[in-house]
């Protein structure tokens, strides 16, 4: 099979086409004839070193795909042999097959293409994880958003929009910010030239936010708590602004303040098989109502990885970067 694989440690021009012998799934996992795959934040990580992939892992970057189920342990998933299906990879995406665990595996929503749902699970995955599951986002509470125009700040502003509420985010434009706002945002701070905890307490009359959904970490930490609501929860998913900073402990105990953080991809199988039953349960209905939609900023080739991650790594971009795959 045609495959990106990265032939050492570095800038985007490390990526480089290859052939590999497609891949063979075992017990409980199933064989995709990958359309498309998406780009994410930890593929350029993966692919400048940063972030290895779990031992168990393929090599391989790519970590969300869809395409049609062509073989493998379907007993009792309710999948079929020729299913169309989007899917949480453990790496192997940019190729043309990929295997993937049959309960990390959900149905194409009604209405959206292929190349759309490739665009889901990976921040899907992250943002129900953290924000619903481990955070604890409930009725009547507010959300910000660190990085409201990446892939995974576009899902957090639709999906928590959409399940009632209030959500501001930050990006690094007024342009971006505005971008947000027509995603649903209730209000997008600059935070080149704005004060994010000044406007947020500002507009929940002094209280804070709920929750806090963070990708930079760093000195954003401090900043972070005098933020946040009395008993809000932070929740650290990336280190984008470096992985140490200065906190005031009083104010975590005074304000009864959670501060936690998970990484999706070593998470065990079953807490993603978990989380996918979350998402078709709450979320697909809301995919399909037309509620949510599809934020892709550019597609590109398999062969175009190079130029994916390029872009990636400019963060012009509002939403996703998919590779679409020839067949």
């Amino acid at each position: 099979m045609r495959a990106i694989e990265i032939s050492k440690p570095g800038g985007p021009e490390v990526l480089q086409p290859c052939e590999r012998p497609m891949p063979v799934p075992g017990a409980g996992e199933v064989l995709i004839h990958v359309h498309a795959a998406g780009v994410n934040r930890p593929d350029v990580l993966q692919r400048s070193g940063a972030y290895p992939p779990p031992p168990d892992a393929s090599d391989l970057p790519g970590l969300e795909v869809a395409g049609e189920i062509i073989s493998g342990d379907l007993d009792g998933s309710g999948f079929s042999k020729g299913d169309l299906v989007c899917a949480l990879a453990h790496g192997g995406g940019y190729a043309e097959y990929c295997v993937v665990p049959v309960g990390q595996c959900l149905p194409i929503p009604k209405g959206w293409g292929v190349l759309e749902a490739a665009s889901l699970p990976e921040t899907f995955f992250t943002v129900y994880g953290n924000v619903f599951d481990r955070a604890k986002l409930s009725a009547g509470e507010t959300l910000l958003v660190q990085g409201g125009s990446s892939g995974i700040g576009v899902t957090a502003i639709q999906m928590a929009t959409a399940l009632g509420h209030r959500v501001f985010v930050t990006a690094g434009t007024d342009d971006k910010c505005r971008a947000c706002e027509t995603l649903g945002a209730e209000r997008g701070i600059n935070y080149r030239s704005e004060d994010f905890v000044e406007i947020v307490r500002s507009l929940t009359d002094g209280k804070g936010a709920n929750v806090i959904l963070d990708m930079v970490a760093g000195d954003y930490v401090g900043r972070e708590l005098r933020c946040l609501a009395d008993d809000g929860r932070l929740v650290i998913i990336a280190l984008l602004g470096g992985a140490s900073g200065e906190i005031n402990f009083g104010e975590v105990l005074r304000r009864r303040l959670v501060i936690t953080g998970s990484t999706l991809r070593p998470r065990p199988i079953e807490f993603k098989r978990h989380i996918a039953q979350q998402l078709r349960a709450q979320v697909w209905p809301l995919l399909e109502s037309g509620r949510i939609k599809p934020v892709i900023y550019k597609t590109f080739s398999l062969e175009q990885a190079v130029d994916a991650h390029a872009l990636m790594e400019t963060s012009t971009h509002v939403g996703k970067i998919m590779l679409q795959v020839a067949r």
